[in-house]
């Protein structure tokens, strides 16, 4: 049976800069983290998009319109993106729905 998840006005939309000085920290350890401090801050987290700041790859990879935000954190935003996860500054980026 499915289960329908709700998103009430007290998850208020939070952010988390996160130093790591290791020069073997890469895309999939960061990803990893990220979901590990999600998963601490709800039970039901889920990475909506994401950036990497080295590459400049990010997800969703679409462009749409001339905003003055990317469309990766607009797609977020838009799905009820309510936690952000951002490694060194920029270098990794996560935007997470928390249930």
């Amino acid at each position: 049976m499915a289960r329908i998840l709700s998103i009430t006005g007290d998850q208020k939309k939070e952010t988390l800069n996160i130093e790591i000085d290791d020069p073997g920290f890469d895309f999939l350890a960061a990803k990893q983290m990220a979901k590990d401090k999600a998963a601490e801050k709800c039970d039901n987290p889920m990475i909506l998009s994401w950036k990497n700041g080295i590459t400049g790859e990010f997800y969703p990879n679409y462009e749409c319109g001339a905003e003055a935000k990317p469309f990766w954190i607009r797609y977020a935003e838009g799905r009820g993106a309510n936690l952000t996860i951002d490694f060194n500054n920029g270098q990794y980026v996560f935007m997470v729905l928390k249930m």
